[in-house]
């Protein structure tokens, strides 16, 4: 069932974020400390919003929202709800809440927190806007709004090298990705005939068209670099330069998880094919290795929780590979899981860095009888991820097993990388869960405590909320499950949860092996982190190196080729804008045959029937005369001032020629030019000395001068050929039908260059008025210096 277009509430949640952050900073003026509790109502408020929706859509409810944006070409501002997007939207915006109070005590007293809460709000805004777009164009849109506002939050410490590097960084990889999402969502509109994805799901076909496999590449290149899965890893672990707030943020619920929801969203469009389940496959198998692998090298805990975040993008990203029903809810279920419990020890690792002082897990110890509410949420979040009973985590891990329970080899090696990844990851678990809180207490830059309340609530609501997901099934499987799963795969799929446990099934003793491998990898999570820095040291090289060396090259090339082109030598590069001006004019008449169609017509007869003398009066014989005394003048001017003059005689005649055949506004215009010209280029020039002769060698006066008669010929003959050719007069007689009703203007010319041409005419004062104001300072530069 659908309902009909809802309100503007719907664009508001996408849209209100903005509005918040542009007045972020004033507020936090305001309010001082508590701005971070005022601002959270604002996402607060959304979810709430959100929370609404969620009974009619599981009844099958798909709310939509459309807004012309160019309605001349079809494109509408277009929002769209269903299962999926509302439960990344639900997502964003009620750990957004938490994020935005959280930040309010852990970056309270710093000088630059407003504007740190506006970059929040936006990056909320852009990823709210993606999940909701149903417009390809605008997701894109709001695609590179969050490359752009992760920038801003990456890079927000900015006295630090190691965080400009890491925002440039994701900026590079992310918006490469971007680019070809682009591309990929244009070919896609073509062959699927609509720019909206509720539109091309419904149609289908698209996976049967010619350029399926171009715009498949361009999509997971698209998600890939959003989501950071192997090779285009590197990014996601540097941006952990970013302060704690955005790393809970954007590991958990936004933006990479961008490029899952891509994926998710894609399937009934682009999935369904060998080659769409292989890639998806292979690479988030990869990936959830690498990740978890890679996890186990760190001992700091942000790198630690970054690792596991790659690996939970890889598993996101297999799931979503494999494309059944089964899968699809696992999908669901993890990224909800995985979302709580990531978010939850983010901010729970930033409670004790901001209370030690170090968040290096060998330097830590003992800590739970200092920050008990700490190390509860930690555990409540840390068992989720290991995937226990009566946690949300553990359906997921039940999910994510039943739908390959039996089939080929590739089915069984699927999971076995799926058990090998969960095991590695629930050893991380309980590393960060028991190492920092459990054991003999150890000294800390510090003296440790218990974080203040607005640290606290975020990472212990998230704790239990997986705990009160985990034990509420039947809510958890119609409510967030169904509906989801039934969005990625285009068909309806049943709820099946169950707090029940069969000792008979093999998803039980999965889980138990998955539970035992993960304390075998907790015991030796020491020596496995010492092998692995081994081989890293004995590799010598990362993907994040390959990536400096890259930019090195290409900021070397950059440099090279703006030494080359951009010398300084105005001579040179006047040859050059001529050269390519020759070029336009004679390249499509030699290439296309113009030539030959400038012979007269049969009627003319030859060309003696066509190249006759005018019947001018004596006047205009007399303008004309001027205007060849200015052209030999500028060619024989023996100094830079008479060559100046001579171009203002050249000028002025052409102005008359203007005022004679019926164009006084035109012959206006270039008069009062040609009068600026020269008396702005006589005072630049009094600064030089224009009584000396300028000598050219004869080869510069050939050179220039056979440039200039190419020229010269080049624009004849391109006007003989249009004269010669059929007038289409559709737009003056438009401009002539129009320009008084709709324009209200009798001067045709000036509604051209006012209403018609407008912004062309803005752009052309705005280049002038920006030149000016740059030769301004530069004057008042030479002025001011020593």
């Amino acid at each position: 069932m659908a309902l009909p277009p809802l309100d503007v509430s719907i664009a508001l949640v996408a849209l209100f974020p903005f509005l918040a952050a542009a007045l972020a900073p004033l507020l936090h003026r305001l309010t001082g400390r508590f701005s971070g509790w005022l601002l959270a109502l604002v996402p607060g408020a959304i979810f709430a919003f959100l929370l609404t929706l969620l009974e009619p859509v599981a009844t099958g409810a798909a709310l939509r929202l459309a807004i012309g944006w160019v309605p001349e070409y079809g494109l509408e501002l277009s929002f769209f709800i269903d299962g999926l997007s509302l439960v990344f939207a639900l997502t964003i915006a009620g750990i957004g809440a938490l994020i935005v109070l959280y930040s309010g005590a852990y970056l309270r007293g710093h000088s630059h927190q407003g504007r740190f809460f506006g970059f929040l709000l936006a990056f909320m805004g852009a990823m709210l806007g993606l999940v909701l777009a149903d417009n390809l164009l605008a997701l894109f849109v709001f695609w590179e709004l969050t490359s752009v506002t992760s920038f801003l939050l990456i890079g927000f410490d900015s006295g630090r090298m190691a965080a400009r590097r890491a925002a440039i960084q994701a900026l590079v990889v992310t918006n490469i990705g971007g680019m070809a999402l682009l591309v990929g969502a244009i070919l896609l509109q073509q062959i699927g005939g609509s720019w909206e994805l509720s539109a091309l799901r419904a149609g289908g076909g698209v996976q049967d068209q010619a350029l399926y496999l171009p715009v498949l590449v361009l999509f997971l290149a698209a998600a890939f670099s959003k989501s950071a899965q192997f090779p285009l890893h590197f990014w996601l672990p540097n941006a952990m330069e970013a302060p704690t707030p955005v790393s809970a943020f954007l590991h958990s619920a936004t933006m990479v998880q961008a490029g899952v929801y891509l994926l998710a969203r894609m399937t009934p469009v682009l999935g369904e094919t060998a080659i769409w389940s292989s890639i998806l496959v292979g690479f988030g198998g990869v990936t959830l290795l690498w990740g978890a692998i890679g996890a186990l090298r760190q001992s700091d805990l942000k790198q630690i929780l970054a690792q596991t975040t790659l690996a939970s993008l890889g598993l996101l990203v297999l799931l979503i590979g494999l494309g059944s029903q089964t899968a699809a809810a696992a999908v669901i279920a993890y990224f909800v899981a995985h979302a709580l419990y990531k978010a939850g020890l983010f901010m729970a690792v930033g409670a004790v860095d901001h209370e030690t002082g170090t968040r290096e897990i060998t330097a830590l110890g003992g800590l739970g009888e200092k920050m008990p509410v700490t190390f509860i949420a930690t555990a409540l979040a840390a068992l989720s991820m290991l995937g226990l009973p009566l946690t949300v985590g553990f359906f997921a891990k039940e999910e994510i097993y039943l739908g390959l329970l039996s089939g080929d080899g590739a089915t069984i090696l699927t999971l076995i990388v799926l058990i090998a990844g969960n095991a590695l990851l629930g050893g991380v678990g309980l590393v960060v869960m028991i190492r920092p809180f459990l054991g003999e207490a150890v000294a800390t830059p510090k003296s440790a405590h218990e974080a203040p309340l607005a640290m606290l609530a975020g990472p212990a609501l998230l704790g239990a909320a997986g705990i009160v997901a985990g034990i509420l099934p039947d809510w958890l499987g119609h409510d967030i499950l169904a509906p989801g799963a039934s969005a990625i795969v285009g068909t309806p799929v049943a709820p099946h949860l169950s707090l029940a446990i069969d000792l008979a099934s093999p998803l039980l003793w999965l889980s138990a092996l998955t539970w035992l491998l993960a304390i075998v990898v907790y015991r030796q999570a020491d020596t496995i982190r010492t092998l692995l820095r081994r081989l890293d040291h004995a590799i010598g090289w990362t993907a994040d190196t390959v990536f400096d060396a890259a930019m090195f090259g290409l900021i070397r090339l950059s440099g090279a080729l703006t030494r080359a082109l951009h010398h300084g030598k105005l001579e040179l590069y006047l040859l050059v804008v001529f050269a390519g001006f020759a070029l336009a004019l004679f390249g499509p008449l030699l290439a296309f045959g113009g030539l030959d169609w400038l012979t007269p017509k049969a009627e003319l007869g030859d060309w003696s029937q066509i190249l006759v003398w005018p019947e001018l009066r004596f006047y205009e014989w007399g303008i004309l005369a001027m205007a060849i005394v200015g052209l030999l003048a500028v060619l024989v001017a023996p100094t830079r001032l008479a060559a100046i003059l001579a171009l203002g005689i050249q000028g002025a005649a052409l102005a008359l020629i203007f005022l004679l055949f019926g164009a006084p506004d035109l012959a206006f215009t270039q008069l009062m030019v040609e009068v600026l010209s020269v008396a702005i280029l006589t005072l630049v020039m009094t600064r030089l000395r224009l009584d000396v002769r300028d000598h050219r060698r004869f080869e510069d006066w050939g050179r220039d001068g056979a440039l200039a008669l190419v020229c010269g010929a080049g624009v004849s003959l391109m006007l003989i050929l249009v004269l010669n050719g059929t007038l289409d007069t559709r737009l003056s007689d438009l401009f002539t039908a129009t320009s008084v009703p709709i324009a209200h203007g009798a001067n045709i010319v000036n509604v051209i260059l006012v209403d018609y041409r407008g912004f062309d005419t803005l752009g052309e004062i705005s280049v002038v008025m920006t030149a000016g104001i740059a030769i301004l300072a530069l004057l008042r530069r030479r002025r001011t210096k020593p």
